[in-house]
């Protein structure tokens, strides 16, 4: 199959989904209203909630979402062929993904910019909330240091890469400082200085790499790596989101998407075909890249993407306190996720186009290569063409930056540029997660404020300096901790679970929202997906505790496993409870904005505030 059409039948479907599906979703099913005033207006510190351009928060948005997820997954999925991911991706976005990122973004704006634990406190019962907040708390400190012994794994020993990363950081406050302050509003301005500024950190790169001096002090060892990423995350933590969480992630969505674009483009100019085959001989089993069937590992494999509950925390983070209109919802929230649906698109075309010796040769360990009776075929010269050795190095990451290299060097007038491009591409591919990183850990401080603003009232409060330098303290000295160890890469398979239960979770409170408003007819867009993911998630959770850490001797990992499955399950039984209690309702009432709803929240959660009227 040649690339080139799966890229055209991804665009189709990603562009009808976003004018049907998505403004069915936007009018219909959630209601979204110009008129009502949003958290980021009538909540304004200045801080945390700051209304926001709607193109600059897409940029936000997308940034902090789109991390590892859209790269590694469907590169380690394409051990099944490219028509199980292919097919995941693009049916799994549009039913699944991006109504769950828009299903949370609106509950947490109407609930005041609050945590989806929060949100299940709200809508299911205080008991379902309590264990929502553990069961998140949990699943975001493991997710933030998976991804960022990703970001270790890609810069350390790498000065080009390293540089280029760094220089995000200082060109982001130059933008934030220019857009808030000089020039407010100025969104054009800031971008032409932001964009320029970051074109020029990227074609100094090589540079700094070939100047001995230059390259020894951009580089830095894993365990330094590991130090310096959290003491980052902590000032992103922080510092006000308009100085430096906002302006880095809308840099570098310029980054993402151009990337992405120029390399759709390369594909478009060099017209590869798909090497690997459409299904191959492991779709039931067996294979050396992921443990276990088709199914239920292509849902948990390709998670960011086509669906990923890593989205419901920064859904209910740091987004909803910044949207200036509800109607923004649908852009940013329905349209991201397309957006990354199109990423993973291109990473599953990225690794298919290798042949699938070289690259099971790349993501198999060199032991489980052997026993498959492979011989490479242009492996020994890409790794040559790359200048490093890049067979037997699993995970994703390699692969896809020599699958990208491979694409660009292929372009006639760039054949003599593959070790520029497979740089390149380790470099896109740490900061593409990097911006998940600071922005999770914004939004684990927001969570581990309400659930010590329980124990001592002054933590909620999300001015209160020392209850947010001490909350960030903890928060990135967890997830440090374990980077700094590396103990996390011992529990990485609960990434895949783990995730996808959270995202479970928050489509089936976004079910319970959705009935309590008295929009009963409408629920099946979250309840579907939902309920369809439970059975998914609890069967990948029983074969890797029976076929992958019983066998091995990995008690922690069951362990691990059941708490969080059987927390889950808790949620999930207070929500039917609570769908059963509300649809035997058979009147409306009006709730504080006017609204008919089975059930008002009584809370100012949702109080009617109109905006003034323009001039």
């Amino acid at each position: 199959m040649n690339a080139l059409t799966l890229i055209f039948v991804a665009l189709c479907v990603f562009a009808l989904a976003y004018r049907y599906y998505g403004l069915f979703l936007a009018n219909r099913v959630l209601g979204l209203r110009e008129d009502r005033a949003t958290p980021a207006t009538t909540m304004a510190d200045g801080h945390d909630y700051v209304k926001t351009n709607k193109y600059v928060l897409f940029g936000h948005h997308f940034a902090a979402i789109a991390a590892a997820g859209p790269l590694l997954g469907p590169v380690l999925a394409a051990q099944f062929g490219f028509l199980p991911g292919a097919l995941w991706i693009i049916v799994g976005a549009v039913l699944a993904g991006a109504v769950h990122d828009a299903i949370v973004l609106f509950a947490s704006v109407r609930h005041r910019g609050k945590s989806l634990s929060r949100i299940a406190e709200t809508e299911i019962g205080k008991a379902a909330g309590k264990v929502a907040s553990v069961a998140i708390l949990f699943i975001l400190i493991l997710t933030l240091a998976g991804l960022s012994i990703a970001v270790v794994n890609a810069m350390f020993n790498s000065p080009w890469g390293t540089y280029t990363v760094f220089c995000t950081i200082p060109i982001a406050m130059v933008m934030g400082v220019y857009m808030q302050k000089i020039r407010p509003g100025d969104v054009k301005g800031g971008s032409i200085i932001g964009v320029a500024l970051l074109a020029l950190a990227i074609l100094t790169g090589p540079y700094v790499a070939a100047n001995p001096e230059l390259a020894a002090f951009f580089t830095f060892s894993k365990k330094q790596i590991a130090l310096i990423i959290p003491i980052y995350g902590f000032f992103a933590s922080v510092l006000p989101v308009w100085f430096l969480l906002v302006p880095r992630d809308y840099l570098s969505t310029y980054l993402k998407i151009g990337t992405i674009a120029l390399l759709a483009l390369g594909i478009v100019a060099v017209h590869p075909q798909l090497q690997m085959p459409a299904i191959t001989s492991y779709v039931s089993g067996g294979g050396p890249v992921i443990p276990g069937a088709v199914f239920p590992f292509i849902f948990v494999t390709i998670a960011c993407g086509a669906l990923s509950g890593f989205h419901a925390i920064i859904g209910s983070g740091t987004t909803p306190k910044m949207i200036a209109n509800e109607r923004d919802i649908l852009f940013v929230g329905y349209g991201a996720m397309l957006t990354e649906g199109f990423v993973a698109i291109m990473a599953l075309i990225a690794a298919c186009v290798l042949v699938p010796a070289d690259y099971f040769a790349i993501n198999a360990a060199p032991k489980a290569f052997q026993a498959l009776n492979m011989a490479p075929v242009n492996l020994p010269a890409l790794s040559q063409a790359v200048g490093e050795q890049v067979q037997g190095r699993p995970g994703g990451a390699v692969s896809l930056a020599v699958g990208m290299a491979y694409i660009f060097s292929s372009i006639p007038v760039m054949k003599s540029m593959m070790a520029y491009w497979y740089h390149f591409a380790i470099m896109f591919e740490a900061v593409f997660i990097l911006t998940a990183v600071d922005a999770g850990t914004r939004v684990g401080r927001y969570l581990l404020q309400e659930m010590l603003g329980k124990l001592y009232p002054r933590f909620a409060d999300n001015t209160w300096t020392p209850g947010v330098i001490v909350t960030s303290i903890l928060f990135t000295s967890a997830w440090g901790y374990l980077v700094y160890t590396g103990d996390i890469t011992t529990i990485w398979p609960l990434f895949g679970m783990s995730n996808q239960l959270l995202a479970t979770c928050a489509l089936i409170v976004g079910t319970t929202m959705l009935i309590r408003l008295g929009k009963a007819r409408y629920a099946w867009v979250t309840a579907v997906p939902g309920i369809f993911m439970i059975p998914v998630t609890m069967t990948a959770g029983y074969l890797n505790i029976t076929k992958n850490f019983l066998p091995k001797g990995l008690t922690l990992l069951v362990v691990l496993s059941v708490v969080l499955m059987v927390l889950m399950a808790i949620v999930f039984i207070e929500a039917f409870r609570k769908w059963y209690a509300l649809l035997q309702i058979r009147e409306k009432v009006l709730d504080a904005n006017g609204d008919l709803v089975l059930v008002p929240v009584e809370s100012p959660a949702e109080r009617y505030e109109p905006l003034p009227l323009q001039e």
